[in-house]
């Protein structure tokens, strides 16, 4: 299997995830009995980062896998937070798919942290992105 910088180098030539670059993330991912590590997310933060055409099936794919690694234990801690706060406003703002991911992660757990509360609360605020009409 191929380590995650020569995946990280495919995809990028590419410019997008998709078909089999995503079977091969998905099988390196989860190939430690379905536990996602802290460096592998970290991995999967920076090359959702990286990539320049977001496919729908590595948003999905992303979020769901970030899911597995923060509720892992099923409770946010301050931590896991503070981890988030990083991912969530690495680009300065919030998106719509990250404020309904924070409402999947809330729903889901079975214990949040004060620090997950405010975090939730702020996003919250934020009203939804504006997209420009095309034409």
């Amino acid at each position: 299997m191929q380590n995650w910088q020569e995946i990280e180098q495919a995809i990028l030539a590419k410019g997008r995830v998709h078909g089999s670059e995503l079977d091969l993330l998905r099988q390196k991912l989860y190939a430690a009995g379905g536990k996602i590590e802290r460096r592998d997310a970290d991995f999967l933060v920076e090359l959702h980062k990286r990539v320049q055409h977001m496919t729908p099936a590595f948003e999905k794919f992303f979020y769901q896998a970030i899911k597995v690694y923060i509720l892992a234990a099923g409770r946010i801690d301050a931590e896991e937070t503070a981890w988030l706060r990083r991912m969530l406003f690495a680009d300065g703002k919030i998106k719509d798919e990250e404020r309904k991911f924070l409402h999947e992660l809330k729903g889901e757990a079975k214990k949040v942290s004060r620090e997950f509360e405010t975090l939730f609360a702020e996003c919250m605020k934020e009203g939804p992105e504006q997209h420009p009409c095309g034409g």
